[in-house]
């Protein structure tokens, strides 16, 4: 889950880390009044969670005699796709040279890792593929409490001292708060000091419960269904509605859809021993994505009986064709009762996944 720009700023001060004056704003007509109390000179900053906002025009300058048009400008746009529904009143800052940091997890190593570059402000992307050698990196054993000196001078190199501690304190966030990522980017130097121009903080998902944080808001309401019922679900923007059971099946059935270039919806991994109502929501399920023309049910019968599979998909009632591959417990079953209600049923996955495809393509 991630906090929003305004939400991790709070996190930093609490934790030490200088941030600007600011004041979040709902409504275009507070731009003015919060202006008053945070600086002469602004900046507007969308509150939307996507990427370069400043070149999709969702941060932009104010002062106090035009900041009403700037906050009415602001508050109309969709930035990426995303209505500006809150907006950072933000003192504009005298920024003399912009750093990149984060801190987030290396799979790889199975530690955190330290990433800082003395050219900020960029997509850090961009950096590492184009300048690999302007971003330093170093790995913190998970035992350490603090970020070692030595690890501070190899990350640090030539860059000033002062940004040290902001290091150390952005560790210490990462660690209280279970995230996958804390990031400054810009982190900015100014005649007044080091100050994190941005924030991002990104938790690990599986640690809402102890951060007392009792659900995800990042997930749509299709997710968070998804979500409710044990599904293993991700959208993926396609056609195609793919339900399967266990994982690898569920892969191999994206693969082959891309194989015969159809174009897949979703991932929806059903579990073992789906009954007939489990299958049902996730076929209803997968039905409600916008832009679903067909669904292709792949599942492997075992503890998964084949007949209550069928009954799922006969009791969902969705509009669209759901094509079927059943194999395993019961599969006679469960095939009767699919071609009695006029389902399509075929031997492979192979044979599903084209007659999905055809049916998407017409």
């Amino acid at each position: 889950m991630k906090f929003r720009e305004h939400e991790a700023k709070q996190i930093f001060r609490e934790a030490g880390i200088p941030v600007p004056n600011s004041e979040l704003i709902s409504r275009a007509g507070e731009a003015a009044a919060a202006q008053a109390r945070v600086a002469d000179r602004v900046v507007l900053k969308a509150q939307v969670d996507v990427g370069g906002r400043g070149k999709a025009g969702g941060i932009l300058p104010a002062t106090d005699e035009n900041i009403a048009e700037v906050a009415k400008e602001l508050f109309g746009k969709t930035i990426k796709g995303l209505p500006v529904e809150q907006v950072l009143v933000e003192e504009a800052l005298d920024i003399r040279h912009e750093y990149y940091l984060s801190i987030t997890i290396d799979r790889t190593a199975k530690m955190p890792v330290i990433l800082f570059s003395e050219e900020g402000g960029v997509e850090i992307e961009t950096l590492a593929k184009e300048k690999p050698e302007a971003l330093h990196r170093a790995y913190i054993d998970p035992c350490f409490t603090n970020v070692p000196d030595f690890l501070m001078r190899n990350v640090l190199g030539s860059a000033p001292k002062d940004i040290g501690p902001v290091i150390n304190a952005l560790y210490h966030v990462y660690c209280k708060t279970d995230a996958i990522l804390a990031e400054i980017n810009p982190l900015v130097m100014t005649p007044k000091g080091v100050i994190a121009a941005d924030g991002k903080i990104v938790l690990d998902d599986n640690a809402l419960v102890r951060q007392g944080i009792s659900e995800n808001r990042d997930l749509t309401p299709r997710e968070a269904e998804a979500e409710k019922h044990g599904f293993s679900y991700v959208e993926l923007g396609g056609d195609i509605g793919v339900i399967g059971n266990g994982a690898g099946l569920t892969m191999a059935t994206l693969d082959i859809i891309a194989h015969y270039n159809g174009r897949a919806a979703n991932f929806l991994d059903v579990g073992g021993g789906a009954g007939f109502e489990r299958v049902a929501r996730a076929v209803r399920l997968v039905a409600s994505m916008p832009g679903v023309k067909v669904i292709v049910v792949n599942l492997l019968g075992g503890i998964t009986r084949c007949d209550e599979v069928a009954h799922g998909i006969i009791d969902a009632g969705v509009p669209q064709p759901v094509i079927v591959r059943l194999a395993g417990t019961n599969e006679a079953e469960g095939r009767r009762l699919l071609e009695e209600k006029g389902y399509q049923m075929l031997d492979t996955m192979d044979k599903a996944i084209r007659a999905a495809v055809e049916v998407a393509n017409k």
